[in-house]
């Protein structure tokens, strides 16, 4: 059972964070329950119940709201807009997990298509690009075009920074590298003081590459760095500002490697234990399995526990360094442990 604080009850003691459209639609016309169907999916509602559905209160999911509210009423059926604040029963870590796992299925449409490209034009992932023919090369830059259009369709509904969204990007930057190869290697920082005591931006909703490759950046380049969290779309970076693992970011996934990989790359570290933790992190990232090691699953799982108990961006790098730095010390120990 769910339980609400509406708005309008004058002894609220928790802020609403929720928008709600209660509504019942008529039998007829059948093409009705479709048409409201799709509409709550393209604004990103999830549903509560059958016919309740919510969105994170703001103006814009209000006007979204307003304007199905309207369809619904035009049609025949009934419909109710409310702010809502869940206190008891479902918790707003449990909707927003709702809002992340509808966001990922979607993603992970946008993944098979993005990987088919791969397959039908280059041979799949993980093998050098085979070379293009000019018409080949137009029909995969429609096809690239057509899909950066569903994926930026998509983020705009990603409230809660969906895992899967790294695993995508991750693909589309193999589809943008095997049109245009680059080398990581080759591509290192010749001034490693440049890169000290500098603000590094990256998106909100830190999962396991950003706050792998943040704990890597504190680490190993620079110790005095620190960090901003911002939107995913929209953001101008400030003079001197270095981003990460987000949209034309100065460090971000290149080819098959995460973001974690590239800065390992890019930097030429080799500490002892850093290559298990780096192929740890892209096999969590990119859920392609290049790696296999018996430590993934149980490092997944810890990193999903602490983005559900810890909202905040700063609180998931702080705790999440814990656990990669006690990683780190695993994989060294063993590597020790084999000379």
């Amino acid at each position: 059972m769910i339980h609400v604080y509406l708005s309008d009850v004058s002894a609220q003691a928790t802020p609403a964070r929720w928008l709600l459209l209660i509504h019942q639609l008529p039998a007829d016309p059948p093409y009705l329950r479709v048409k409201i169907g799709r509409r709550l999916d393209r604004v990103g509602a999830v549903a509560l119940k059958g016919s309740v559905y919510a969105l994170p209160k703001s103006a814009a999911g209000m006007e979204d709201f307003q304007w199905i509210r309207r369809e619904i009423l035009e049609g025949g059926g009934e419909a109710t807009v409310v702010e809502a604040a869940l206190v008891d029963g479902l918790s707003d870590e449990s909707l927003e997990a709702k809002f992340r796992d509808s966001k990922d299925a979607e993603y992970a449409h946008l993944i098979g298509e993005a990987k088919e490209i791969l397959r039908q034009y280059f041979g799949g992932r993980k093998k050098k690009a085979k070379p293009l023919s000019e018409s080949d090369r137009a029909q995969v830059k429609k096809e690239f075009a057509r899909l950066q259009e569903q994926v930026r369709s998509a983020a705009e509904t990603d409230f809660f920074s969906a895992p899967s969204r790294e695993t995508l990007d991750g693909v589309l930057s193999e589809i943008e590298e095997s049109l245009s190869p680059r080398s990581v290697a080759n591509s290192k920082p010749n001034d490693l003081g440049a890169f000290c005591a500098r603000v590094w931006v990256t998106r909100t909703g830190v999962h396991v590459d950003r706050i792998a490759s943040a704990w890597l950046i504190q680490r190993f380049i620079d110790p005095k760095a620190s960090f901003k969290f911002v939107p995913v779309k929209g953001y101008c970076p400030l003079p001197g500002e270095l981003r990460f693992d987000m949209f034309e970011a100065e460090f971000s996934h290149e080819g098959d490697a995460c973001t974690f990989e590239v800065l390992c790359a890019r930097w030429g570290l080799t500490d002892p234990g850093l290559k298990g933790v780096a192929e740890v992190v892209h096999d969590i990232d990119l859920k392609d399995d290049k790696f296999r090691r018996p430590e993934t699953t149980g490092i997944a799982s810890l990193i999903h526990g602490l983005c559900l108990r810890h909202r905040t961006d700063e609180a998931r790098i702080e705790h999440g360094s814990e656990i990669f730095e006690q990683l780190l010390v695993f994989f060294s120990r063993q590597k020790e442990s084999r000379k």
